[in-house]
């Protein structure tokens, strides 16, 4: 059984489609790369897995995430879901973090909830201490100082880091990350896709990878599917897609992607 098995995933905004039958599969510890324009449906799709649509967006089909259903299903059993077989770095760690709460508090919360549902409750010092590792763990410097830093005392990479240590913090069996460098310098995009790189390996996680950036895709997938507005027009192992792409709108996103490193000399 996969992981994570979507079926003709459709979703319905006041009765416009805006993903229409997707279905896409990643197993255990594999790699999968989510493409697209603004626009595509991309981190809607990963909403839906998660739980997390609007309220005012109706989707179908099926999506079952760990055996479990995710449509339909309570938000009781959506919550045991999130943490445990998912968690999310997303695109913006500036307001995906509390501005009002120290970087130590962050990572623990979700250290302290993991540790409840194993039925193991960590003491104050376990606390801290794991949270410590978790920021070194996520290569993270002066790690005495972040703990009990705020959000904006930190660099746009630093920030990231500590989102991803608060999704590491929960265990998951699937990370989705949804455009987590697209806010990044190229050198701090290239550290964090690294980071990203060796935690999923070392960890043994599933990733779920949501880009526009094919480069930055091809960098760490194994395998994509491409979308264009809403609809998958193409997926196949990274390295196929990208050097003999099949549909005209992946072609023009290759081509689009060659232009632009070509323009700027190439990426490091």
């Amino acid at each position: 059984m996969s992981l994570l098995s979507v079926d003709d995933l459709t979703l319905k905004l006041d009765g416009k489609v805006l993903v229409s039958n997707l279905s896409l599969a990643l197993e255990a510890g594999a790699r999968l790369g989510l493409i697209g324009e603004s626009g595509s449906g991309k981190s809607l799709t990963a909403m839906a897995v998660t739980g997390l649509l609007p309220g005012n967006i109706r989707p179908s089909g099926s999506i079952v995430l760990g055996g479990q259903q995710v449509i339909g299903a309570p938000e009781s059993t959506l919550n045991r879901l999130r943490g445990t077989r998912v968690a999310v770095v997303f695109q913006e760690p500036l307001t995906a973090l509390d501005p009002l709460m120290r970087v130590g508090r962050q990572v623990a919360e979700p250290l302290r909830r993991r540790a409840l549902r194993d039925g193991n409750p960590l003491s104050g010092t376990q606390v801290q201490a794991a949270v410590l590792a978790l920021l070194h763990d996520v290569a993270l410097p002066d790690p005495e100082r972040i703990l009990g830093a705020y959000p904006h005392e930190l660099s746009g990479g630093q920030r990231q880091r500590v989102a991803i240590a608060m999704a590491l913090a929960c265990r998951p069996d699937l990370l989705i990350a949804d455009e987590p460098t697209t806010a990044l310098d190229v050198t701090t995009q290239a550290d964090i896709l690294a980071l990203l790189d060796r935690l999923v390996r070392d960890r043994g996680m599933a990733l779920l990878f949501i880009s526009h950036d094919l480069p930055v895709v091809a960098r760490i997938a194994q395998e994509v599917v491409v979308l264009r507005q809403g609809e998958a027009v193409e997926r196949g192992p990274v390295h196929a897609v990208f050097t003999h792409p099949a549909h005209d709108y992946t072609k023009g996103l290759v081509s689009a992607a060659h232009a632009f490193d070509s323009a700027l000399g190439g990426r490091p």
